[in-house]
């Protein structure tokens, strides 16, 4: 995980357990049982409660020792509660617990009480998150001995399954009881047809305050709301690039909407062409409004239609159809922000509550090859996003007063060095660029946050870099990338315990990017916590197995747990995989080959050096990577001089690397320390060194 940009790139939740697995850890509960014909000694009406450990199989085959703690833990927390609310337990089952209520309001309020001791417990500074889900039935049951048996049973364990992980659904018959007596909303989910019933059942589950939002006191209120992708009817297929840039412009303009929180194009990108239903991308993405609508461009004729829906009721609060010629685009995305601040009683960022929003560019033309740029700017590859500099370079050409062009061209050129681009060609184009936005636009969060990367990157002046960023963000509170450099910013200058905060920033904003969770595994790695960032890791991989940067970061702390033989399969995984040449192979060789560097097997490391040296001068060699291979190596002499002779051409990544585990073997030469003091970086690092290292 050395490589910076790889820092960007994919961490969610534990994988959901196997269902049948789940089943056959219920000892003494059969799903499907009739109870006609059982004598039993007592029937009443009960709530009845299921909980149930998220990724309890996976986690337990990964550590089962660790896993057995956490359930021990959680244990310990629940049975209180459950005391308290008056709850009987009737049997654990295995990873979580069937419980009966004598009310279906106490069984709500006991739920909410655990997942929000939950959710304190782990935003605690080093443990190990865990988090379950929470099912709840209203139903007759009938005692047989100490156990309970029944319909309401089998359904309120096929609901627990429904909840999100750290969630609550409960039945339509819960709902009609306390649907008046709760504090927490309650929202209706799509009608789902459960296993072993014959008939959909209404579910519904509990909006909990902090899972709407994260953000401590004084950030973003509790709205949220998601711009989806809206959709290209043009006559032209290729137009597609109109109706996302139309999207990421809306997502812009409507964060001027004071107190709301608009979630980022990362995220709700991947609704593009979804079947998915309102309620459930509301309940994935943690929001209570949507706006979605549709483009349609021909020749220099416009219309647009877009409406408004609250999540909960699935009602429309507006709607409209703009028919307007092409040079009113502008004009329509002011009126769009209006309308919905509008309807959900919210104000306009600005001294009169109105959106103020300076007219990017009178040029049509360079605001269609600025929206070609953005597209391009958003591709997976390397080689793909590095298309979107020519398109800017062209936008501005066209109109030379186009701020916005700067700022993103700004970016392009700051995110390709060290990949793609020597530091002396791609910072003074950066710098030149960045000048020329602010002076064009002094209060675009995006020029800031430009100037913020700038700072960081090339000059290295943590305290300018720090004040452009904030600057962004007021700006813009819902600029999520101006968070996640803050974020990568606060973790190089190891104050860990603001990154978390503006990492939950991060994720409350983007909240299906991988970016940011990636980037909280860091933090937890970076500042000691080690399982804990383990179990992150390991969380995303289990849900996306191809993402090879993650088995190389998995790897390294693998080895910093101690745990060498898991580390050999990460690096074996690495081993096999078939990699196709460019800037990601290159990064990915080198992980590879400082892994196995370490782990007894050098020759692909020195294979891979000697490599670089014979390579031709066209190709660039960032000197921080070949010192790190080196350092793997146990190479100190050559892998100092590589990091004096990066210092001396002006590559500056070694802020983003020094605090790998790949440099310990020089963390305490005179000579490393002296690095870090002329590049103003903290020459302690403050986590525990790796076992046996």
């Amino acid at each position: 995980m050395e490589d910076r940009n790889q820092r960007a790139r994919p961490l969610e939740n534990l994988a959901a357990s196997d269902p049948s697995a789940r089943e056959t850890r219920r000892p003494g509960i059969n799903l499907t049982e009739s109870v006609s014909g059982v004598v039993a000694a007592t029937r009443r009406l009960a709530a009845i409660m299921f909980t149930d450990m998220v990724g309890y199989t996976a986690s337990t085959q990964s550590n089962e020792a660790r896993t057995l703690e956490l359930l021990r833990e959680l244990e310990r927390l629940v049975r209180p509660l459950l005391k308290r609310h008056k709850g009987r337990e009737i049997k654990s089952t295995g990873d979580g617990f069937l419980v009966e209520f004598d009310s279906a309001l106490k069984a709500v309020q006991c739920g909410v009480d655990i997942q929000r001791r939950i959710y304190e417990r782990n935003s605690r500074t080093g443990v190990t998150p865990f988090q379950i889900r929470i099912g709840i039935h209203l139903g007759d049951v009938e005692q047989r001995g100490t156990d309970i048996l029944g319909d309401a049973v089998n359904i309120a364990a096929r609901i627990e399954p429904v909840a999100e992980p750290a969630g609550i659904c409960v039945s339509d018959a819960v709902h009609q009881q306390v649907w008046n007596k709760l504090s927490d909303k309650l929202e209706k989910l799509p009608p789902k047809a459960l296993k072993g019933l014959q008939v959909p059942v209404d579910i519904y589950r509990v909006v909990l305050p902090w899972k709407v939002s994260e953000a401590p006191p004084g950030s973003f209120g509790l709205n949220g709301l998601a711009v989806l992708p809206f959709t290209n009817i043009s006559p032209d297929p290729k137009d597609e690039y109109f109706a996302d840039g139309l999207t990421e412009e809306l997502i812009t303009v409507i964060s001027h909407i004071r107190e709301l929180r608009v979630i980022a194009r990362t995220s709700v990108m991947q609704y593009k062409s979804t079947a998915k239903p309102v309620s459930q991308i509301g309940a994935e993405l943690c929001v209570s409004s949507i706006l979605e609508g549709s483009v349609r461009k021909a020749g220099n004729r416009l219309r647009i239609t877009a409406q408004l829906i609250d999540v909960g009721s699935q009602g429309h609060a507006w709607a409209a159809t703009y028919d307007r010629e092409l040079d009113d685009v502008f004009a329509i995305q002011t009126e769009i922000a209006e309308k919905t601040a509008e309807a959900l009683r919210l104000e306009l960022l600005g001294p009169r509550g109105e959106l103020t929003r300076k007219k990017p560019t009178s040029n049509l033309a360079a605001y269609d090859l600025y929206l070609q740029g953005l597209h391009a700017a958003h591709q997976q590859t390397i080689e793909a996003r590095s298309q979107s500099i020519p398109l800017f370079e062209e936008a501005i050409r066209k109109d030379p007063e186009f701020s916005l062009a700067y700022s993103h061209l700004a970016n392009m050129y700051l995110e390709s060095v060290g990949s793609t681009l020597r530091p002396h060609e791609a910072f003074p184009r950066a710098k030149k660029l960045v000048a020329k936005a602010l002076e064009l636009d002094s209060d675009s969060s995006d020029a800031h946050a430009a100037a913020g990367n700038l700072a960081y990157q090339q000059d290295l002046d943590w305290a300018v870099a720090e004040a452009e960023f904030k600057r962004a963000i007021s700006l813009n509170p819902s600029n999520v990338s101006a968070r996640w450099w803050y974020t990568d910013l606060l973790m190089v200058l190891q104050r860990y315990d603001e990154a978390k905060e503006e990492n939950r920033m991060a994720i409350q904003l983007d909240p299906l990017w991988e970016a940011p969770r990636i980037g909280r595994a860091l933090i937890d790695s970076l500042s000691g916590d080690i399982e804990s960032a383990i179990a992150r890791i390991e969380e995303i991989l289990a849900r996306s197995p191809g993402n090879y940067h993650l088995h190389s970061g998995l790897g390294w702390m693998y080895l910093r747990a101690g745990r060498k033989d898991a580390a050999r399969k990460e690096a074996e995984i690495l081993s096999d995989l078939p990699f196709a040449p460019g800037p990601d192979y290159d990064v990915l060789r080198r992980q590879r080959a400082s892994l196995w560097a370490v782990l007894g097997k050098p020759e692909e490391a020195r294979r891979l050096i000697n490599e670089w040296e014979e390579a031709p001068g066209t190709t660039y060699v960032n000197p921080v990577a070949i010192a790190a291979v080196h350092a793997a190596l146990g190479e100190k002499d050559e892998a100092l001089k590589a990091l004096e002779r990066a210092y001396r051409e002006g590559e500056r990544w070694l802020p983003w690397a020094y605090s790998d585990a790949v440099f310990d073997s020089i963390r305490d030469n005179s000579r490393f320390r002296a690095m870090l003091e002329k590049l103003n970086l903290p020459t302690d690092v403050k986590w525990v060194r790796a076992h046996g290292q």
